[in-house]
């Protein structure tokens, strides 16, 4: 007798169902850590969301580690991470050569490392997640370029406060950009790079800025999380109707300030993405399946003109917002 649709259907979903329970069953008490650089900057708390939520799906244990953007804890994270028998890392560093020196380590004590971003100096890893750094500052660029030129403000210049240039996706960033600014015919003031990423820090470099540059037109800040002290550094110049900012990444704040024109737009990776990625890869490797040595995600470069339309992919894989 020919077995009805229903009841294929019912025997696919049990053997689906089976499949699951024997992942989980397998994945059952098997460790991983994620070794990040500072939750407190909310790219890496967004990141860190995606991985524990991937992690749960699986049935993994994990250990989160932040080192606050000191070397030195990261140092001493690494080793207490590799030294709790975990089973797989997965690593966003401080810098690209603190990332050599945690895959070293981890070759030593046999485990396997997906890189979140970032990059690497040198050393072995499973795969390396990344954004294309070059094309979303690139295509961020080109935003700006667009409004400077609108408002006749392209003989002006554009300083940047950037993040660490030791890192490869900060020096993709500058180069990303800048190509953008030349092929557009408006020059660069200078470059300060962000150490503690602190409010003060940014302020200062903002004010820096504006007073050695008269003819400054804008400033591009290489993150979110401390937009607000460029913008009270510009607001505090008496330049708040001359000089636009423009950002990296995104705060949940951004839905309403650039839409409203305080901030230009921003280039917004997809951290929350990554983050499931990232799992994603380092449980198809333990599981013995060939993964990709390096997966590359677009970056969304968002302004006043596409947010409306980009808004649901924002929310989810920008933000981290799944409610």
């Amino acid at each position: 007798m020919p077995r009805s649709p229903l009841f294929s259907s019912i025997c696919l979903a049990m053997l689906l169902l089976a499949l699951s329970q024997a992942v989980q069953a397998q994945n059952q008490g098997a460790r991983l850590a994620y070794l990040v650089s500072d939750t407190r900057i909310p790219f890496w708390t967004i990141m860190a969301r995606g991985i524990e939520h991937k992690v749960q799906g699986l049935n993994y244990q994990l250990d989160v580690y932040s080192a606050h953007n000191e070397p030195r804890r990261e140092l001493e994270n690494t080793v207490k991470a590799l030294n709790s028998g975990i089973d797989g890392l997965i690593v966003s560093p401080t810098t690209s050569s603190a990332c050599a020196t945690i895959l070293k380590l981890a070759a030593q004590a046999g485990v396997p490392v997906v890189i979140a971003d970032i990059g690497t100096d040198g050393g072995d890893y499973v795969s390396y997640i990344s954004s294309d750094n070059r094309d979303g500052a690139y295509q961020i660029g080109k935003v700006l370029a667009h409004h400077l030129q609108k408002r006749g403000w392209q003989d002006g210049r554009v300083g940047i406060i950037a993040i660490p240039q030791k890192r490869l996706n900060g020096q993709a960033r500058t180069a990303g950009f800048m190509q953008a600014m030349r092929e557009a015919g408006i020059n660069g003031a200078t470059i300060r790079q962000q150490v503690d990423f602190s409010y003060a820090e940014t302020y200062r470099y903002s004010r820096e800025l504006i007073d050695l540059f008269a003819d400054l037109r804008a400033i591009w800040l290489q993150g979110s999380d401390r937009y607000q002290a460029a913008l009270d550094a510009i607001r505090d110049s008496g330049r708040d109707k001359e000089i636009l900012l423009i950002t990296f990444d995104a705060e949940p704040v951004f839905l309403d300030l650039i839409p409203q024109g305080t901030l230009v737009g921003s280039a917004m990776q997809q951290p929350y993405l990554m983050g499931l990625h990232a799992v994603e890869l380092l449980h198809d490797h333990l599981g013995g399946k060939p993964v990709e040595k390096h997966l590359q995600l677009p970056i969304l470069a968002i302004s006043a003109d596409n947010i409306e339309h980009k808004l649901p992919m924002i929310k989810r894989n920008v933000l981290g917002i799944t409610d």
